[in-house]
């Protein structure tokens, strides 16, 4: 059955090997540099940021004069309407207050041409506000774009390790099919010879047929993690990619309170709250100022005509106070609801520090252990081989059972791949560790 089926398997390694060999190879550091300019989830960060900074060039031009075009034409007969126009036109004479024309004047063409300057001078704290809260919302956006820079990081190095934990259970998965196909061998030998029953015959080739199974299972794994980092890279699917040698980042040498003072610190989650907060505040500011009073200044410059031209040119200078007396509790609402929800973003910012602080101290526990656990897999592995060895001779001498052997075989097979989920582990746990601390950069791969 084995003898049948060998070429085949043979041949599908071989293609996948040369199908690697033609695929574009990058490291991790040009996968994570891949991922950092073609990410459609960065693309949408990055416009945030462009908002936040529209934004804020929004609130300053509010402090500047606003200037105004104006031309605008009219024809009346109205008495009043039309006295006052070619008043405006300096067109007035003693006859046009002859009764008969101030009662039914003809109509009159006006076109007025006007340039109007408004400039706020104080607006109770308001502009100031509304300024700070920009600024603070654009710090904020770009602090969560480090913050997705860094989680995206975190997600390519994982999918990256991922396709060499598929590729080590591939190699696993060969060795225990090999190991199947030379236990079926063995026990059709042993059979023929009279030392071992059909029952181990055909347990053997139930064994080797799921070993052949976990090597497709194997390689499917090793496809979805191919797809997996396509996607984050915004690769398209179709594209052929490999990926190097694998990755382990440095663990900081710090130790868990210094690595949460610095995520406290440091964090770009948390810089990005603070951003938050500090927006809540300035609304709550520009909220009171509404209860304040404003003066604006304004210059205008008129001509009057019947056509196009600049005849008749008047100006006007005023200053304008105002304050709102009463306007049924409404200023007050909106103080309400701007301190509610500046309490509602210093509630999240102390949650979220307490979160990052925790989650600083997991992942480094958990990367210590992923130390310690690679330590004693490779261990395991050399004890587990060993016994694997001692058994199957022991098989061939008559002396113990196949179920023996595949259970040592079995054992075998999970130490193998207990190892490399441990190396996985490893590698992926210190990137935990950077990003929790908020120190997960390029160059920390």
């Amino acid at each position: 059955m084995w003898t049948r089926t060998a070429p085949l398997s043979a041949l599908t390694i071989a293609l996948a090997l040369s199908w690697n060999a033609a695929a574009e190879t990058l490291t991790l550091r040009q996968a994570a540099e891949t991922a950092l300019s073609l990410n459609p989830d960065l693309a949408a960060s990055k416009a945030r940021i462009d908002q936040a900074e529209a934004g804020l060039r929004q609130a300053e031009a509010a402090r500047l004069p606003r200037v105004t075009l104006s031309l605008n034409a009219t024809r009346t007969n109205d008495a009043l309407a039309a006295i006052g126009l070619k008043l405006g036109q300096e067109r007035l004479r003693q006859t046009d207050f002859a009764e008969s024309k101030l009662n039914n004047p003809k109509a009159i063409n006006n076109l007025n041409t006007r340039v109007e300057v408004l400039a706020p001078i104080y607006s109770g704290g308001q502009i100031a506000a509304r300024q700070d809260e920009a600024r603070a919302w654009a710090r904020a956006a770009r602090e969560g774009d480090e913050a997705a820079r860094q989680q995206l990081l975190a997600e390519v190095l994982k999918a990256y390790q991922s396709v060499h934990l598929a590729r080590a259970y591939i190699q696993v998965a060969e060795q225990a099919r090999v190991a199947a196909s030379e236990f079926l061998r063995v026990s059709e030998n042993l059979h023929k010879q009279g030392m071992a029953v059909r029952g181990d015959v055909l347990s053997a080739r139930v064994n080797l047929d799921d070993a052949r199974l976990r090597v497709a299972e194997a390689w499917r794994m090793e496809a979805n993690a191919l797809d997996q980092l396509k996607v984050l890279l915004g690769r398209d699917l179709g594209d052929d990619l490999d990926v190097g040698a694998e990755a382990l980042p440095r663990l900081p040498a710090a130790e868990e309170r210094e690595l949460r003072a610095l995520a406290r610190e440091r964090h770009p989650a948390l810089k990005a709250l603070r951003g938050q907060h500090d927006a809540a505040q300035s609304v709550l500011r520009a909220a009171r100022g509404a209860k304040k009073p404003r003066f604006n200044v304004m210059a205008r410059h008129d001509w009057n005509d019947q056509g196009i031209g600049l005849d008749a040119a008047s100006y006007t200078v005023a200053g304008m106070l105002s304050w709102t007396a009463f306007d049924g509790g409404l200023d007050n609402a909106a103080i309400d609801r701007a301190q509610a929800a500046r309490l509602e973003q210093a509630a999240k910012l102390r949650h979220a520090e307490n979160g990052i602080g925790f989650q600083v101290n997991e992942a480094h526990r958990r990367a210590l252990e992923a130390e310690h656990r690679q330590h004693v897999r490779e261990l395991a592995v050399a004890e587990t081989e060993e016994a694997q060895r001692l058994t199957k001779r022991r098989y061939e001498n008559g002396v113990t059972t196949l179920v023996d052997l595949l259970s040592a075989q079995a054992q075998l097979d999970k130490s193998r791949a207990d190892l490399a989920q441990a190396r996985f582990e490893r590698a992926v746990s210190r990137g935990e560790v950077l990003q929790a601390a908020g120190m997960l950069t390029l160059d920390q791969l």
